[in-house]
């Protein structure tokens, strides 16, 4: 069964552009396409990866982590934050808990060969 990644992400080019580059390597994408609506996808999609986009409407990336964090079946769900704010932003996601950061732009490769790392395939 291949892996879900949930893609919490406002823009829609790069929700397509992800989606392309993840089924294209294998895996099921579910989408948010902002904070509010991330932790409901979540529950209901039940994804083994996030890629969270730091910058959302109805609150950023680190409101998210923050309360994947505060829910114990999502606590070690492993989180790629990908980002257009100073690189300083993702060293901090890392800080609280992401697993790695990735800046925008980005190639899609990159994403797909993010995810397959932290997933360890």
């Amino acid at each position: 069964m291949a892996s879900k990644i949930l893609v919490v992400e406002d823009d829609q080019d790069i929700r397509q552009l992800l989606h392309l580059q993840l089924t294209a390597a294998g895996y099921e994408t579910a989408f948010a396409s902002d904070a509010a609506s991330a932790l409901g996808v979540a529950r209901r999609e039940r994804p083994n990866l996030i890629v969270l986009d730091l910058g959302l409407p109805a609150g950023d990336g680190f409101v998210v982590m923050e309360r994947l964090r505060s829910i114990p079946e999502f606590e070690m769900l492993p989180v790629v934050v990908i980002t257009a704010r100073d690189p300083s932003e993702g060293e901090k996601a890392v800080q609280e808990g992401a697993r790695s950061f990735i800046s925008k732009p980005f190639r899609g490769d990159e994403v797909v060969s993010e995810v397959r790392r932290v997933l360890g395939g």
